[in-house]
């Protein structure tokens, strides 16, 4: 079906068979019931529960307060405007708002018959409870967004691994040039996944935990820092000085661009390890230049052991 969404699907099935089980009943306003289910199915599971529980409540509340309205005041047009005047207020202020619509409309029902009686009153709870439990029903079928979510972190990971490895080619190279839109591009990437797993996480109402999020949690921290690089790394990569330390760190680049979609950090932290250790051998710089150049050296290497103990923490936070 070429341009119908998966919801669409499911609404039009929904509302199908909320008339269908409305007219076994012999309901009168039995189609409202499909109404109901149009006016529920929503985007997630948890929200679709929400929406379910304020036009529940608001219906419930609509009935009792409408019916005796009307049966003291009388069917009367004026009694209904001063009935919705002062109902929106209340609604309000439980915080039930949204289900106004569905609250009003199955008032008017009660309100066209002009008999608030126990069979009008059961008819439309018989209403309210099939378009709910169809709602509910056809809702708890929702597709996985697994393959998508693992398409993302794959072309995230490419991202940071062309970083990473311009970062190298940086400290190497003091003509490397580097336009930074890889930045840019995984930046949109991973929004675009935060939304998708947003949703997963709304779809499961009962996990409390959803691995995917706190990875796309991860990535995001970690852009940060490789944002909050660049600067540094354009100051040390414009220097003419040859110092040992940059051909050091950019190898380490190299090595972390290779193991971007690994959860081992073993290797990489030993080798800022060693960095640190050959930087505290090194004798001291003799002119200024050589001394900013250092100190920006150790920055990075700061920052991208910062970079790694983050990965560290969330894979390890993953296998508990």
């Amino acid at each position: 079906m070429v341009g119908m969404g998966y919801r669409t699907i499911k609404t039009a099935i929904g509302a199908g068979l909320a008339i269908w089980i409305a007219s076994l009943f012999n309901l009168e306003f039995g189609s409202f019931a499909a109404i109901i289910v149009i006016m529920c199915i929503e985007k997630t599971k948890k929200k679709t529960l929400h929406s379910i529980q304020k036009k529940f409540f608001a219906s419930m509340l609509s009935l009792l307060l409408g019916s005796i309205c009307f049966e003291l005041l009388g069917y009367h047009p004026i009694i209904l405007t001063l009935f919705i005047l002062l109902f929106v207020p209340i609604l309000v202020r439980l915080r039930i708002q949204d289900g106004f619509i569905t609250s009003i409309v199955v008032l008017l029902h009660i309100y066209t018959v002009k008999e608030a009686n126990l069979e009008n009153l059961l008819n439309e709870l018989y209403i309210i409870f099939i378009g709910i439990g169809i709602a509910i029903l056809v809702n708890s079928i929702m597709p996985s967004f697994k393959k998508e979510i693992e398409k993302y972190k794959t072309e995230i990971e490419k991202k940071f691994s062309v970083i990473l490895y311009q970062f190298s080619l940086l400290l190497k190279d003091s003509e490397q040039k580097w336009d930074g839109k890889e930045l840019i591009e995984v930046e949109n990437i991973l929004n675009q996944a935060k939304n998708i797993a947003i949703q997963d996480v709304e779809n499961h109402l009962l996990r409390k935990e959803n691995k995917d999020y706190y990875y796309l949690e991860m990535r995001e921290d970690q852009l940060e820092i490789l944002k909050q690089m660049v600067g540094i790394l354009s100051i040390v990569s414009s220097s003419g000085l040859d110092v040992k330390q940059r051909g050091m760190l950019a190898g380490i680049f190299l090595n972390i661009s290779q193991h971007v979609d690994s959860g081992d950090t073993t290797i990489a932290l030993k080798l800022l390890e060693e960095y640190e250790e050959s930087m505290r051998e090194t004798e001291l710089p003799k002119t200024r230049d050589e001394f900013e150049i250092r100190a920006n050296l150790f920055y990075l290497n700061f920052e991208i052991k910062n970079y790694l103990i983050i990965k560290k923490d969330i894979f390890n936070r993953s296998k508990r």
